[in-house]
């Protein structure tokens, strides 16, 4: 998903550091114009209402997420694929402190006008793990024709990474991506690395 730039940039920027400091909810238009530098009719020039602005955003994450999972997945299978999914995914949480914050509260939430677009982007997201959880055999349990069973385990897997980064940054943020990560894998390696 291309970024945007100048002072759509700087809107959606701005958004983000709040609501990851106040929630979607403690954080106003006001707010953003003022943070991002910007009149408020500039901002309503570029967004139209707030749920807008944070659709776009959230959007925009997702996006981000599932493409840097594209990418570490591209050319590997199974456990290998998954692996550097997870590395991948934690990486760029790291990097991305906010956006981590951000998704993690909202991920959950079902009264938001923008869910239904989020959901369909977050499946695109979760797909990418659904093949290579197929080539583990950690499915192999399951009966043809379970597309629902195995994005449930994607959806497991990209959670516990998700907790895990969120974890991690909190409350352990000394620690290395590789120890994180070495750790997600541990925990997930039963079932799906057998």
């Amino acid at each position: 998903m291309p970024r945007e730039s100048g002072t759509k940039r700087a809107i959606l920027d701005a958004a983000l550091e709040l609501a990851a400091a106040n929630g979607i909810s403690g954080t106003t238009m006001d707010d953003v114009a003022e943070q991002a530098g910007v009149a408020k009719g500039s901002l309503y020039y570029n967004f139209s209402s707030k749920d807008k602005l944070f659709e776009k955003l959230l959007l925009e994450g997702v996006g981000t997420l599932t493409e840097c999972l594209r990418t570490a997945r591209s050319g590997l299978t199974g456990w290998n694929a998954i692996e550097s999914m997870v590395r991948a995914l934690l990486e760029l949480l790291s990097e991305n402190r906010d956006l981590a914050k951000l998704m993690a509260a909202e991920i959950l939430r079902t009264d938001r006008s923008w869910q239904h677009s989020l959901h369909l982007l977050r499946q695109e997201a979760l797909a990418e793990f659904v093949e290579p959880i197929r080539q583990t055999g950690g499915a192999s349990d399951l009966p043809d024709g379970s597309p629902d069973r195995l994005t449930l385990i994607a959806g497991s897997v990209f959670g516990a990474t998700l907790m895990g980064a969120l974890d991690w940054l909190v409350f352990n943020p000394e620690r290395s991506v590789e120890d994180v990560a070495g750790s997600v894998l541990y925990a997930l390696s039963g079932r799906l690395n057998s």
